[in-house]
């Protein structure tokens, strides 16, 4: 926590250096609960970084009039938009022209060449595991240094920060259906993570049999949860 606490304010401040007039008072006014926690939850997790990602970027609607996106991730030839939507803004308080307005203005953001997406902030909140599936999903579409090796690697620390949420041993089937994937896979996962020294087996009895996986000091100290 203190690792991203750290991180985010320095690349809060980077981008305030940087503006002025109403740039910089849209970051210091709409940089709030929400973007901090989708960057918190989901961005650090998945990047373990900033690099390339913009709070409260301005564009051009279609009018021709300024909006600011909570998030746009430019690391080179291709540009991620990234909103995160209350339910009661985006829906409940919405009335026909708001909501002509927002379809007509991410219909022509994409023309413009930014790839848009939308998250719930009930699920940045509540369910992070599944906003940081879908956002990995899109991102290997257009990063060419999306290897396996990093996927397996966040993919490993997703299921250990779950581990120490579950606060009793995890089994294969908790991964299972907390992620939604085969119990083979989970299985793999969890022996990955002990061979790093983050969980360590339990066996039932005198038999070789593991049927649960407990956090070791190590996984622990690691910080990575």
């Amino acid at each position: 926590m203190k690792a991203f606490e750290e991180a985010h304010a320095a690349f809060v401040q980077h981008h305030l250096e940087r503006r002025s007039g109403e740039r910089r008072d849209r970051l210091e006014r709409g940089h709030s609960h929400a973007e901090k926690l989708f960057a918190q939850k989901v961005w650090w997790p998945l990047k373990g970084h900033f690099d390339g990602l913009h709070p409260e970027y301005e564009v051009l609607d279609w009018r021709g009039r300024p909006y600011y996106a909570d998030y746009v991730y430019s690391p080179g030839q291709w540009s991620l938009l990234i909103e995160i939507k209350g339910y009661a803004e985006h829906v409940t308080h919405m009335d026909r022209t708001k909501y002509s307005n927002e379809l007509n203005r991410e219909c022509f953001l994409q023309g413009a060449g930014f790839h848009v997406v939308s998250f719930a902030y009930d699920d940045v909140a509540h369910r992070p595991e599944v906003v940081l599936y879908l956002l990995r999903v899109i991102l290997n579409r257009y990063e060419s240094t999306g290897s396996r090796v990093e996927r397996v690697f966040f993919a490993d620390q997703e299921i250990f920060r779950y581990a120490v949420f579950l606060a009793r041993p995890i089994r294969p089937v908790d991964v299972s259906a907390r992620f939604s994937i085969d119990p083979r896979t989970a299985v793999a996962h969890l022996r990955r993570l002990c061979a790093k020294g983050w969980l360590q087996p339990v066996h039932r009895g005198t038999g070789q049999r593991t049927l649960y996986y407990e956090i070791t000091k190590q996984g622990l100290d690691s910080g990575l949860w």
